[in-house]
C-alpha cells in the first residue's frame, strides 16, 4: 500500500466517527486505530478548613463516631420468599413471543421447575425454570429490559 493512499485512510479515520479500521490487500494488512483525544485538565478548588484546636484526645473520637453512622447508608431490607436470581446476561422476556399470555402472574402458584420467563442471550432463547415451588410475590424484571447476571426477577414463597 503506497504512503499516499494511507495518509487519507488515516485522514479519513480521523474525520470521522469511525475508531477503528482494518484493510486487507494484497500487499498485507493495515489497522487504524483512532485513540481517545487527551481529557483536559481539570482544575478543582475546594475550601480548606482552618485548623480547630481540639480539647482533648476524646473529643475527635466522639465526634468522628456519629458522623461516620449518619454516613452509612441503612441496610437495604432483604425480601421474604426465595429469590429467583438471572443465570446469565441477557434480555428478559416474561411471555414466549410479544402477544402471547405471561408464563407468570403475581400470586400464581408454581412447581419447581415450570418455566416463568424467557432471557434471550446472543439470539437463543433460554427458558428460565422455578428452583422451588410456591406463590409468585413480586416480579422484578420488566419485559424487554436488559437483565445481568446474579440479578433478581422473581420472588417466590
Amino acid at each position: 500500500m503506497d504512503l499516499r493512499k494511507l495518509k487519507t485512510l488515516i485522514d479519513l479515520v480521523s474525520e470521522s466517527n469511525v475508531s477503528e479500521l482494518e484493510i486487507t490487500e494484497a500487499e498485507g494488512k493495515v489497522r487504524i486505530v483512532k485513540g481517545a483525544p487527551p481529557a483536559p485538565a481539570q482544575v478543582v478548588y475546594a475550601p480548606v478548613a482552618p485548623p480547630v484546636a481540639a480539647p482533648g484526645p476524646a473529643a475527635p473520637a466522639a465526634s468522628a463516631a456519629p458522623a461516620a453512622e449518619a454516613a452509612a447508608p441503612a441496610p437495604a431490607e432483604e425480601p421474604a420468599g426465595f429469590v429467583l436470581k438471572s443465570p446469565m446476561v441477557g434480555t428478559f422476556y416474561r411471555a414466549s413471543s410479544p402477544g402471547a399470555k405471561p408464563f407468570v402472574e403475581v400470586g400464581q402458584q408454581v412447581k419447581e421447575g415450570d418455566t416463568l420467563c424467557i432471557i434471550e442471550a446472543m439470539k437463543i432463547l433460554n427458558e428460565i425454570d422455578a428452583e422451588k415451588g410456591g406463590t409468585i410475590k413480586k416480579i422484578l424484571g420488566e419485559n424487554g429490559q436488559a437483565v445481568e447476571y446474579g440479578q433478581p426477577l422473581f420472588i417466590i414463597e
